[in-house]
């Protein structure tokens, strides 16, 4: 499998893109600078190149821009992602006084990254922080929805070579909601408790 990180040169970008390369993932790093792209790319053993040229060879597009990019992005790169599957990993947070919360926004930013491709869209990863990638695959599940079968396969296989816990199937795409809403209370009990929580499922 071929990952394009588009958005490479983020932290949590290049923390999943040294996870996968260690897993023996080739990866290619995007970004709209294809000169920053080599040099966050050649640290990690991975290629780098403008994020139109990166998603045009991979089997597996991970959409790791801020949460307010995520849309343009996708947008701008609709033609080059073509049929291509994407996993949107963004999170729309607002921050304030009394903690971190998810916007009210009545979509997921995965449900509007979907609307602007013609490729299948899947949301996960979002209780993945780059700091627990950092070292070694974290001792966390991680959790992925989508609509399309084989796009979701391809997601799971990756969440699992990213994590030393489960990749776990959680459902449609509509889920993407809530797991976007995972990652405000995530924060706040890393903010709280000065952790780095991550998320396990019991009971199966």
């Amino acid at each position: 499998m071929k990952v394009a990180v588009v958005g490479g040169t983020g932290a949590f970008g290049r923390a999943v893109a040294l996870r996968l390369v260690d897993a023996g993932v080739e990866v290619v790093i995007g970004s709209r600078d294809a000169e920053r792209a080599r040099e966050a790319a050649a640290p990690l053993g991975a290629e780098g190149t403008t994020n139109a040229e990166a998603v045009r060879s991979a089997d597996l597009v991970l959409l790791a821009v801020k949460a307010e990019a995520a849309v343009e992005t996708a947008r701008e790169l609709r033609e080059a992602i073509g049929a291509t599957p994407v996993l949107s990993v963004a999170a729309e947070l607002t921050f304030g006084p009394g903690g971190v919360t998810p916007t009210p926004e009545s979509t997921s930013v995965a449900q509007r990254v979907q609307a602007e491709l013609d490729a299948p869209v899947v949301a996960g990863l979002h209780s993945l922080a780059a700091s627990n990638l950092a070292d070694a695959p974290p001792d966390e599940d991680v959790l992925v929805c989508g609509d399309d079968a084989d796009a979701k396969a391809l997601a799971l296989d990756l969440a699992g070579r990213l994590s030393a816990g489960r990749a776990i199937d959680a459902g449609p795409l509509a889920s993407a909601r809530a797991l976007e809403g995972l990652t405000a209370v995530i924060v706040n009990v890393n903010r709280r408790y000065k952790v780095h929580a991550g998320v396990r499922i019991t009971g199966f």
